[in-house]
């Protein structure tokens, strides 16, 4: 076997059990990465440098075909309502067989950090077959000074080899796909799908799972904060689609990263080192610092469609997914911060996407109101970021991110709810998705409008406006604010038919109290006092 690089070459693919491999490439950078991707004909060129791979039949997560080994040591700490269960055999079977596939075979190892908090970071070794999912995962993880490398002792180790077919009758799995967990060794074995995104969501998975443990809460959130760094700082919770990376990316504020970060008695972090924004219809004037990372070298662009002759890419094209992608460094926007972290938070956000068009654009929550939303996690899944999803589709995803959270959900709303009571945290729910009507009448909320609601909650003058309480859901709506059309603060005007509004507001309350009803026996009186009304007159 021969090692590619400077470091670790005595102690890496070997400890773990790679074996007979025709190369390791340890710690390339993004120029070898690049020459290697294109030499091998994974990626192509875009105009302005970004390197450009699709991901076949896989344009999305498979949350479906995600496993965690069920073992004495998981078996009361997993929600195995929400989790697929493997057995220690099984698992045994597929790694064996995960390293059988990658005799003779080249990989790219990085050796990185998930999380920007020394107390409470986790050694990742990401071992791919593929070069520019080493490219990804450099941008998207936490990269070490590379004097630190050379004692680099990995603290999980995850192998992506998208060739490898799993074989649900051998590794109790469900397909050819296969992402599989085993936290009591920190492995993780990705076969099957070249949707890079996987490898990152594996280790916010790791670390949604062992943080609790000692008091530190893991969110699906973007963060962002005052340029001064006073302490002004803000988290945005949501799923994929509702405009977590797009709201926090805001000129006027400092960027601490868009998609996963911890809260701990010290403040707020970032998991990661990079970003991995959605391009689908992006516009240079809409999302100015987006659109510019998508012509820098270094950018790995996902299923973004580009002309075969200029190499520039269609945006709008959505032929080969609506989950198109970019991944970068967080260094290439220019108001990021450089150590991704910061004081706790003064303001919590929490985005929904409503299909149905009847949540306002803003409303003030409660504490118990907060959990309970938290808890819900109501939002639309946006057509593309997983399998088999053509359209916007009403889901609740509890702690806006479901997919991600092996502990149960009580365990990370009764840590957030703590969190927000001893730093008096003012929340809010913001909507991005439907007014005037629900998809396929209504249209999506104004950006313009969203923008200026948050930038009146951040600034706290949001605060100081006139208040009604909303008949259906129960939370305070701004009456008026300056700079947004009165009618829009009241979702019942913005549909032509009043009758059809309370008709469908009253079965999405509907929705909301059979949805909670599994956490009921879970959290406090107040919190279920939160819930929706049953009934209101239209």
């Amino acid at each position: 076997m021969t090692n590619i690089g400077d470091f670790n070459q005595g102690h890496g693919a070997e400890t773990i059990g790679l074996r007979n491999l025709k190369a390791v490439h340890w710690n390339l950078e993004a120029p070898r990465l690049y020459e290697e991707s294109l030499r091998r004909g994974e990626a192509e060129l875009a105009r302005g440098g970004a390197l450009v791979a699709t991901t076949g039949s896989h344009t999305g997560r498979s949350p479906k075909d995600k496993f965690v080994v069920r073992d004495e040591t998981t078996e009361d700490q997993i929600w195995w309502e929400n989790n697929g269960a493997i057995t220690r055999a099984q698992f045994d079977t597929l790694f064996s067989d995960f390293l059988a596939h990658a005799e003779g075979r080249e990989v790219f190892a990085q050796d990185l950090h998930g999380g920007a908090d020394p107390c409470h970071r986790v050694k990742a070794r990401v071992f791919t077959e593929l070069a520019w999912h080493s490219l990804f995962i450099r941008n998207l993880l936490i990269r070490p000074e590379r004097e630190t490398l050379g004692d680099y002792v990995p603290e999980l180790t995850i192998i992506d080899l998208p060739s490898f077919q799993a074989e649900p009758h051998r590794h109790g799995c469900r397909s050819k796909t296969v992402i599989a967990i085993d936290f009591t060794r920190k492995i993780v074995l990705i076969g099957g799908s070249a949707y890079a995104g996987e490898m990152k969501k594996s280790v916010f998975t790791y670390l949604n799972y062992m943080l609790p443990k000692v008091g530190v809460m893991p969110m699906h959130c973007s963060a962002n904060a005052a340029l001064d760094e006073a302490g002004d700082s803000a988290l945005f919770f949501g799923l994929s689609g509702t405009g977590k990376t797009t709201l926090s990316n805001d000129s006027s504020r400092m960027l601490l990263g868009d998609d996963e970060h911890g809260w701990s008695k010290d403040g707020i972090f970032n998991f990661e080192g990079g970003c991995y924004a959605k391009t689908i219809r992006l516009s240079r004037n809409a999302e100015p610092e987006i659109y510019a990372t998508t012509e820098r070298f270094g950018t790995v662009m996902e299923n973004v469609v580009i002309d075969p002759l200029t190499r520039v890419p269609d945006f709008d094209d959505a032929s080969l997914t609506e989950n198109t992608r970019c991944a970068y460094p967080l260094d290439f926007i220019a108001n990021a911060s450089i150590t991704g972290r910061a004081a706790h938070p003064k303001n919590i956000v929490m985005l929904t996407c409503d299909a149905f068009g009847v949540m306002p654009p803003i409303a003030r929550l409660t504490g118990a109101e907060a959990m309970y939303h938290f808890l819900s996690g109501y939002t639309a899944k946006v057509a593309g970021t997983e399998r088999g999803l053509t359209g916007p589709e009403a889901t609740f995803s509890t702690c806006f991110g479901a997919p991600f959270m092996p502990r149960h959900p009580s365990v990370y709303g009764n840590l957030l709810r703590d969190l927000i009571a001893e730093h008096a945290v003012d929340c809010w729910l913001v909507n991005t998705g439907w007014t005037g009507g629900g998809v396929g009448t209504g249209r999506r909320m104004p950006i313009r409008v969203t923008r200026r609601l948050l930038a009146a909650a951040l600034d706290g003058s949001l605060s100081q406006v006139e208040f009604r309480r909303d008949p259906y859901f129960g939370f305070h709506v701004p009456v008026s604010v300056p700079g947004v059309e009165q009618h829009v603060l009241s979702p019942v005007q913005t549909w032509n038919n009043k009758v059809a509004f309370a008709e469908t507001a009253t079965r999405l309350v509907g929705m909301f109290r059979d949805n909670f009803k599994r956490f009921e026996a879970h959290v406090d009186a107040d919190v279920r006092a939160a819930e929706p009304i049953q009934s209101v007159a239209a």
